[in-house]
C-alpha cells in the first residue's frame, strides 16, 4: 500500500497542472477603432484596464484603426467601431462599443457565468 500513496501523489500533482493550465487558457483579442476619437480612446482605455485587472499575463491584444487598415476590417466584416474580438479561446466572440461595462465583458468572455438575478459577481 506504501507504494501506492506515491503514485496517487503524482496523479495528483499531473492532474493539478492540467486544471492550472485550463484556467492559464491565454486570449487574444483584436480591437477595431476608428482614430483617435473619444469613443475610440474610451474603448482602448477600457479594455486595456479590464486585461490588466482580469487577464495579466496572458492576453494578446492588438489594437486596428480601421482607418488606417481597412482590409483588416472588412476581412472581420466590422460594421460598427470600436469593436472587440476575441480570436482566441475560440469560439469567436464580437463584442461592439466602449467596453465600459465590466460584467458584460467578463461574462462574454466566458470569465464569469451569467447572473440570472443581475447582481455583479465580485
Amino acid at each position: 500500500m506504501k507504494n501506492n500513496k506515491p503514485i496517487d501523489r503524482v496523479e495528483e500533482f499531473e492532474e493539478a497542472i492540467k486544471q492550472g493550465a485550463e484556467h492559464q487558457q491565454r486570449y487574444v483579442l483584436r480591437l477595431y477603432v476608428t482614430g483617435s476619437t473619444p469613443r475610440s480612446t474610451r474603448a482602448i482605455q477600457s479594455i486595456r484596464a479590464f486585461c490588466e485587472a482580469h487577464l495579466r499575463g496572458r492576453y494578446d491584444l492588438e489594437v486596428i484603426d480601421i482607418y488606417q487598415q481597412p482590409t483588416l476590417a472588412k476581412g472581420e466584416q466590422i460594421i460598427a467601431a470600436p469593436t472587440l474580438i476575441r480570436k482566441l479561446p475560440a469560439p469567436l466572440r464580437k463584442f461592439v462599443g466602449d467596453l465600459s461595462n465590466v460584467e458584460r465583458v467578463l461574462m462574454g468572455l466566458d470569465l464569469r457565468p451569467a447572473q440570472g438575478n443581475g447582481e455583479a459577481v465580485e
